[in-house]
């Protein structure tokens, strides 16, 4: 088995409701994820991907419809908090979530959006999701998947 990473980026604010510090008020972050997945190399030498476990411009098209795109410059809010109903009307990308869009939470909605749009032969094996330059969380495929719980 072989691994391969890409790193993407993006621009996300949101707010931690009830939160007893600063990160209770909306405020935005410079996120780096990496995504790894693994498999076997193709062995087929007449196949046009001969020798890759996924083309990376595979990868960096899944990550992008599936993470990129629904959370690169917007605001991610939980559903139950009170701001979430009032910006309802407004312009700004709201993403409304049913978990505290911490960096931990958010790492495991993005490993549930990947792992089942990737090619069968290939398995999503682990995330890091930078938050600030210093600060991440990581998930491993190996290790046992603790869930968020949906109110």
């Amino acid at each position: 088995m072989i691994t391969i990473t890409k790193e993407f980026s993006f621009e996300m604010s949101h707010q931690l409701e009830g939160y007893n510090g600063k990160c209770k008020n909306i405020h935005g972050h410079s996120y780096r994820l990496f995504v790894s997945v693994r498999g076997t190399p193709i062995a087929d030498a007449a196949h046009p991907h001969y020798g890759m476990v996924m083309d990376f411009a595979a990868l960096k098209l899944i990550v992008n419809q599936q993470v990129i795109s629904i959370f690169d410059h917007s605001l991610v809010l939980k559903k139950d908090v009170p701001l979430h109903h009032t910006l309802q009307t407004s312009p700004i990308h709201i993403v409304a979530v049913d978990y505290q869009p911490t960096c931990e939470n958010i790492l495991l909605d993005i490993a549930q959006r990947l792992q089942n749009v990737l090619p069968p032969a290939v398995q999503l094996a682990y995330l890091r999701l930078y938050e600030t330059a210093t600060s991440y969380a990581e998930w491993e495929a190996d290790l046992p998947s603790l869930c968020y719980k949906k109110s």
